[in-house]
């Protein structure tokens, strides 16, 4: 299956371990351009004027539009278990209007205002196991 990892930047690290894991069981797997930069503290935190200038919704629009999957790398920050913000929150919505499926890697954040939206776009939940994607 082919899949875009989406992810808070906080977890850049953790996003390459997954992308490793998921070629691992033989998935083609896209992450967003600039995260071996956070990963690697290049990027410490990207402000409004770096946004504008990468664009990063759009330029990983173009690649949720390819996949057939996306997953979501949501684990606990600022005290929030499961933590999805804004971005990422975006980018399931754009694989949820393009028909693709959409995985969480954990449970749904209740902490989060926006708790019934993800719900309402149907994630499957994985608990951590990467072997339940089909």
């Amino acid at each position: 299956m082919k899949i875009a990892v989406c992810s808070s930047m906080a977890f850049a690290k953790e996003m390459i371990k997954l992308k490793i894991d998921l070629e691992k069981l033989g998935h083609e797997v896209t992450i967003q351009d600039d995260v071996e930069s956070h990963a690697n503290g290049e990027i410490i935190e990207e402000d409004k004027w770096r946004k504008l200038e990468i664009d990063p919704l759009k330029n990983y629009f173009k690649e949720i539009k390819s996949v057939d999957a996306v997953i979501v790398n949501n684990l606990t920050k600022n005290n929030i278990k499961n933590y999805i913000g804004g971005n990422t929150l975006i980018e399931m919505a754009f694989a949820y209007v393009l028909n693709k499926k959409i995985f969480l890697l954990n449970p749904s954040p209740k902490e989060v205002k926006y708790y019934d939206e993800i719900e309402a776009m149907k994630p499957i939940i994985l608990n951590g196991n990467l072997t339940k994607i089909k």
